[in-house]
């Protein structure tokens, strides 16, 4: 099988070579989508060993992971990983999360509350907790996470998942996609580890409420 491990990137020239050397490292390849960076992201990424797409504006992630998907559907990957670029997770991960995928798993959900939540801010933990409830509400999927990017896909299966939301609230919409179509998925602890840096980067808590009006204005 062929595996690619997708990392959207927006401005991440302090973290990008590293993330995607970690991965490189462990056997994968990895395609970075440049998401309108204005600085080195896509040269670094690439010096590093990465493919590069870029995005000459920024569009936002979901958008980002959809360029990502129609390269992997483009150059025959059988499977894919989606893997952030700030540093959070850990590629040494990534072979316990695409494991299920062999044994007939269509999606794989990486989740931080069966693992480890390393340094977690506690509005970030409450912002979670309440959007676990929404999600459990909305499409009946009984997780343990969500809004977590570090998931793995069939490509066969994403061909016919409909992802309109460019920005956030993908991450919601690929959860009402799974439960639509009523695909068979598996959640696997993984780690998140918050530092000073990914803090920086992160999506401010409040940005909740800019997914839920996303969801239910911009379907």
């Amino acid at each position: 099988m062929e595996i690619l491990v997708i990392i959207p990137a927006k401005d991440e020239q302090e973290k990008i070579v590293e993330v995607v050397r970690e991965i490189i490292q462990v056997g994968w390849p990895v395609l970075v989508v440049d998401d309108g960076s204005i600085d080195d992201t896509a040269s670094r990424a690439k010096a590093a060993g990465a493919a590069v797409v870029r995005h000459p504006l920024n569009r936002g992630q979901g958008a980002a992971l959809k360029t990502g998907i129609d390269y992997a559907l483009a150059n025959d990957f059988d499977q894919v990983v989606f893997f952030d670029a700030d540093g959070q997770m850990m590629a040494t991960e990534i072979a316990k999360v695409v494991l299920p995928l062999a044994e007939g798993y269509e999606v794989v959900l990486g989740s931080r509350f069966l693992g480890q939540a390393k340094a977690i801010p506690w509005l970030k933990l409450l912002t979670l907790k309440m959007a676990l409830g929404f999600t459990r509400l909305n499409t009946g999927l009984k997780l343990s996470d969500t809004h977590n990017g570090f998931q793995a896909w069939q490509v066969s299966v994403l061909k016919k998942i409909k992802l309109t939301q460019d920005r956030q609230a993908y991450a919601s919409q690929l959860l009402q996609e799974i439960s639509r179509h009523k695909l068979k998925y598996k959640e696997v602890p993984v780690t998140i580890v918050y530092t000073d840096y990914s803090k920086r980067k992160g999506q401010s808590v409040f940005n909740a409420f800019n997914i839920l009006w996303d969801l239910i204005i911009k379907r």
